[in-house]
């Protein structure tokens, strides 16, 4: 089971540049896809968000082991991707996720500096 996750966050595409986020938004799908089929991520999800007046339009959350976490952020592939995404839609953000039994050792970090700084 995931222990880690990716979270990929945007907002509205650039003006004039929508149909270009669109065509980086279906490439990143297809290559998600692309890397659950090898193994290589255990799962994504893709969710689009309703027009709410905030900053994130969207969100991608990527499912792996740690290793396999590490091993996609380090790719020459996510990095051309994430970059091509930057240029085509605002807001564009990556971090890093605590998930299912990594949940643990997040709030084991978080509780050991609650601790030293209380």
């Amino acid at each position: 089971m995931a222990d880690a996750g990716l979270f990929i966050g945007w907002g509205d595409p650039v003006h004039g540049r929508e149909r270009k986020g669109l065509d980086v938004f279906n490439e990143s799908i297809q290559w998600y896809g692309q890397l659950q089929q090898d193994g290589q991520i255990e799962s994504f999800e893709v969710a689009l968000l309703e027009p709410h007046g905030g900053d994130l339009g969207g969100f991608a959350l990527i499912r792996g082991s740690q290793d396999q976490i590490s091993a996609l952020r380090a790719s020459e592939d996510f990095e051309r991707l994430t970059t091509r995404a930057s240029l085509i839609v605002n807001s564009f953000g990556v971090v890093g996720a605590y998930i299912n039994e990594g949940l643990a050792r997040g709030m084991g970090i978080y509780q050991a500096q609650l601790d030293e700084l209380t």
